[in-house]
């Protein structure tokens, strides 16, 4: 079975603070690591996101999936309709916590070359998405 969870924006998303708490998005559209591509495709369609996040059985996060790296995966030469999410995933990370300063959290995804990072409590729950300005 696969877990699809939407949780509504907040309403005031450009605040900016000293903390990724004070920054971050809702967590959006949280999926189970067992969906296929196709399927994470369609659910990012019909949320008009760019970026999944990805949880195990646990309902722990697993990673974040950006439509670009989908797109990328589904045009291979090695993919077929089974791929799973926790297929494609590799290792767990990276994840920021939400009394990380901005700066810190900053840093960490120039290092990482992401542009989404998910926010998770202690204990591996996801809280939000620290994303880049556009």
């Amino acid at each position: 079975m696969t877990l699809v969870q939407m949780q509504p924006r907040p309403t005031d998303a450009t605040a900016v603070g000293s903390t990724v708490a004070e920054a971050m998005d809702t967590a959006g559209p949280q999926v189970c690591n067992d969906m296929t591509v196709e399927v994470a495709l369609s659910v990012m369609a019909s949320a008009r996101v760019g970026h999944l996040l990805v949880c195990d059985d646990s309902g722990l996060c697993t990673g974040l999936v950006t439509h670009a790296q989908l797109t990328a995966v589904r045009d291979g030469s090695a993919y077929s309709d089974r791929v799973q999410l926790r297929d494609i995933l590799g290792y767990r990370g990276p994840f920021t916590l939400p009394v990380t300063t901005i700066a810190e959290a900053g840093h960490m995804m120039r290092c990482s070359n992401v542009d989404a990072l998910p926010v998770v409590d202690e204990h591996g729950n996801a809280l939000g998405v620290l994303a880049l300005a556009r």
